[in-house]
């Protein structure tokens, strides 16, 4: 009886992993899988990413199911990780991918590469990894493609990057932890501008935001609502709470007025 139950656990178990997080690599025929497939959580992410595992456990990893597939000379590394919520598995995409080169629209985010994939939908992350060096861009694209398939959840980018404004961004992110360098700031979304950097931090409540609004104010000397200064590392900066979010903007270049800038963001979150 004992054995029985040991059995159905471990078949429940398995049946709650879906295909998204155990790729397998007849996705696309013609290949076959090489050794054995991998499977880490966070506790041991280390022995497979060593000195990379600190960023995916930053952005809220829980686990990571992969496989090596073979077609003739060729192979190719799929590996999907899953992290703690939506917005989490985009910043991880958005911490990796090359600002330089165009995104594609394949889930809520993507960007392919002659040797590599990246893209996330839901809370998967998912990257892939082609050899030799040559062009594996039909190969990685099949795979991405039957695979995004089979993930779950939504399509949709995280919310809080259609607070920025569009006019002149260069690039907008999730900062897992000390947003602008500060470690009051502990996690929010920055925008890069060619005159400065937007930012957004999501308290827990409006009084916790007021609480960090204080604390900033006695971090930098100043007083103040909205509380505007020059530091010497953020350069001209402003911070205003609106409600539990506390944005502005740093590094703002001359010309252009930190507070309002800011006021002009504050007016684009929810109320």
């Amino acid at each position: 009886m004992k054995g029985l139950l040991v059995g159905v656990a471990a078949a429940a178990l398995v049946a709650t992993v879906c295909p998204a997080q155990a790729p397998k690599c007849d996705l696309v025929a013609g290949w076959t899988q090489q050794g054995s497939a991998r499977a880490y959580e966070a506790s041991n992410l280390f022995e497979y990413m060593d000195g990379n595992a600190e960023g995916y456990l930053l952005y809220g990893f829980v686990a990571m199911h992969g496989v090596t597939c073979v077609h003739g000379g060729d192979s190719i590394l799929i590996d999907v990780s899953e992290f703690a919520d939506a917005d989490s598995a985009y910043g991880m995409f958005s911490a990796n991918r090359d600002a330089r080169l165009p995104a594609e629209a394949l889930g809520a985010g993507s960007q392919v590469t002659p040797r590599r994939v990246i893209f996330t939908k839901g809370t998967f992350y998912a990257e892939m990894a082609a050899s030799p060096d040559k062009d594996h861009t039909p190969a990685l694209r099949a795979f991405s493609a039957a695979l995004e398939k089979l993930m779950p959840g939504s399509t949709a980018v995280p919310a809080a990057l259609a607070w920025f404004p569009a006019d002149g961004q260069k690039s907008a992110r999730l900062i897992p932890e000390s947003v602008l360098g500060l470690r009051l700031l502990k996690r929010g979304y920055v925008a890069e501008y060619e005159f400065g950097k937007a930012f957004v931090v999501q308290e827990s409540s409006a009084d916790e935001a007021a609480a960090v609004m204080d604390k900033l104010r006695a971090r930098f000397g100043q007083t103040g609502d909205p509380l505007q200064l020059t530091d010497r590392y953020l350069g001209r900066l402003c911070f205003i709470r609106k409600g539990p979010y506390i944005v502005g903007y740093a590094n703002v270049a001359e010309g252009h007025d930190p507070a309002a800038l800011a006021s002009v963001l504050a007016a684009r979150l929810p109320q």
